[in-house]
């Protein structure tokens, strides 16, 4: 009853009955929703808070915030090469937890005590007279962001591939339940968002900063509680060397062997890999055939001198999703730039429906709504409506489904400009209501182009680098938006005349041209969205996405 490879949480062999299994990942679901309450109305209000509160300016504010998630993300391959190399992803979690619950904490404390910030002004009218935050309370500021940032990096490319190894792949039933705990995983990130949204936002935006955050840091530090709760039932895989050094080694070794001849049939390195209770090895390869000679075997032992076939074609997966990752980085920078910038919109129109006043960035329940309702109805009903129809066994393909998102990303942000320019020339202040249509795409774009990508790295990385295809996915994003934060200086720097600022370096967004900056975007978008279409079209998948028997339908989740 022993699953191979996998040891409880005191390193004893696992029983299936008592370990892993639907019970385990469950834990795994509500740290999804209680992390996505805390982390997803943050990144969108967090710009209010740096403009409102710490004065410092709508570029500046925009730009910490894409930082700040740039660095979440970015942050993920470091947790991946620790849980991976030396600890079990459960011990990652609740390692670095602590740590993300210090960090909102600290930011708790800073918007409670006012020394710690600077004192409340009017940025429109007394616009001399703001002090923007500086010396040590900036200095405590972005020590806690960061550390929140380290640390939820670190929680978030452990969480899913910690439920996903709850259970079995090689077992046709536990298979079908690691294929629904991912659909699960997806809208417990939803969930909590919509929760968040409401509850959050709400807190600190009428209760105060400082009890929003409090709240923050509670929710983390319950979090963290079930998780530990659940530490009897999990199945943890044993950690067998960071994939980073193993595609380091057949880089090395392949380059030392460049002026060797590949033999017909190569001779394989005799390592502990290989053995009964390896990982898959993934099938011999005709592509990148240079790696191959790092599987020559000329006499000498050890790592670094011979690889095995398995490490080998590892690394031809992760060098031919490498096109892909560049070109759906670029095409997903206008993502983040859409998100914090539509929040600023927000926060010049009529955010009043009635009696209710409503935050810009509430209006983000919308596309979470959306993408909850969209997930369900995508699972049960298009799937199987598609797949008797395109012969895919998840009716369309990864990337097709990738290709979807960054379209819809490309027409927000057309529709963004428009919008931004008629609440510039309307004579009343324009209902908040009208920034709907660019929240509906964005919520389309998530719900396409995220969850395509998670699932594409998920599935078309070998098994033994789930861990750093889901960090290669995230840090994707994180990379995404420092290269938005590059865009936003670059094109301030290109459109600063002498005295006059750049198009977002006004002090609020009626004296800028946030306007001609989303037609920078939407270009941006195009040329990636073509640049994108061009590798996905040559991309050869590692499976066959194509139906190869009639019971296909019977064990999709």
């Amino acid at each position: 009853m022993a699953v191979g490879g996998f040891v409880d949480w005191r390193g004893n062999p696992i029983d299936r009955k008592v370990h892993g299994g639907v019970r385990a990942a469950w834990f795994m679901f509500f740290l999804s929703v209680a992390t996505n309450m805390v982390n997803i109305p943050n990144m969108l209000n967090l710009v209010m808070y740096l403009d409102g509160t710490m004065h410092m300016g709508v570029s500046s504010s925009a730009t910490t915030v894409t930082n700040f998630f740039g660095a979440t993300s970015g942050f993920a391959l470091l947790g991946a090469f620790l849980s991976d190399s030396y600890i079990t992803r459960s011990r990652t979690i609740l390692l670095f937890g602590p740590l993300e619950f210090l960090g909102i904490g600290l930011l708790a404390l800073q918007a409670y005590l006012p020394s710690l910030h600077p004192p409340p002004c009017n940025t429109e009218a007394e616009l001399s007279n703001c002090e923007e935050v500086h010396g040590l309370n900036s200095v405590i500021l972005h020590v806690g962001l960061y550390a929140w940032a380290f640390s939820e990096g670190c929680i978030r490319v452990c969480t899913p591939s910690l439920g996903a190894d709850q259970f079995d792949h090689e077992d046709p039933s536990e298979s079908r339940q690691q294929s629904s705990f991912f659909n699960w995983f997806t809208f417990g990130i939803s969930l909590g968002g919509f929760i968040g949204l409401i509850l959050i936002v709400w807190l600190e935006n009428y209760k105060g900063w400082d009890i929003g955050l409090g709240v923050c840091a509670l929710l983390t530090l319950l979090g963290l509680l079930v998780v530990a709760a659940g530490l009897p039932f999990y199945r943890n895989q044993v950690p067998e060397g960071s994939p980073l050094t193993r595609i380091l080694q057949v880089l090395v070794v392949a380059f030392r062997n460049r002026k060797y001849k590949l033999p017909k049939k190569l001779e394989e390195a005799q390592e502990n890999s290989n053995g009964p209770d390896s990982i898959e090895v993934p099938c011999h390869t005709d592509s990148l055939k240079f790696l191959d000679k790092a599987s020559i075997n000329h006499g000498e032992d050890g790592a670094w001198s011979v690889c095995s076939t398995m490490k080998v074609e590892e690394t031809k997966v992760v060098l031919r999703m490498l096109p892909l990752f560049i070109s759906s980085m670029v095409g997903y920078i206008s993502n983040p730039l859409l998100l914090t910038f539509t929040v600023q919109q927000g926060s010049m129109t009529n955010t009043r429906l009635g009696k209710i006043h409503i935050s810009p960035a509430t209006l983000f329940v919308i596309p979470i709504t959306f993408q909850m309702l969209m997930l369900a109805i995508y699972d049960r009903f298009l799937v199987p409506f598609m797949r008797k129809r395109t012969g895919y066994v998840c009716g369309i393909t990864h990337l097709q489904r990738v290709g979807l998102g960054f379209a819809s990303m490309i027409v927000a942000s057309v529709v963004a400009a428009v919008v931004e320019r008629k609440r510039k020339e309307a004579a009343v202040q324009m209902s908040l209501f009208w920034l709907a249509p660019q929240f509906f795409l964005l919520g389309v774009s998530d719900v396409t182009s995220f969850v395509g990508l998670l699932e594409f790295f998920n599935s078309e990385a070998p098994r033994g680098m789930k861990s750093i295809g889901t960090a290669l996915f995230w840090c994707e994003l994180g990379l995404a938006s420092w290269m938005g934060t590059f865009l936003v200086q670059l094109v301030n720097k290109a459109t600063r005349r002498g005295h006059q600022g750049g198009w977002l370096e006004g002090t609020t967004l009626n004296n800028s041209h946030l306007d001609l900056f989303y037609w920078v975007v939407a270009i941006v978008g195009l040329l990636g969205f073509l640049n994108y279409l061009y590798w996905a079209k040559k991309y050869v998948y590692r499976h066959n996405p194509r139906m190869v028997t009639p019971s296909v339908d019977q064990d999709s989740p």
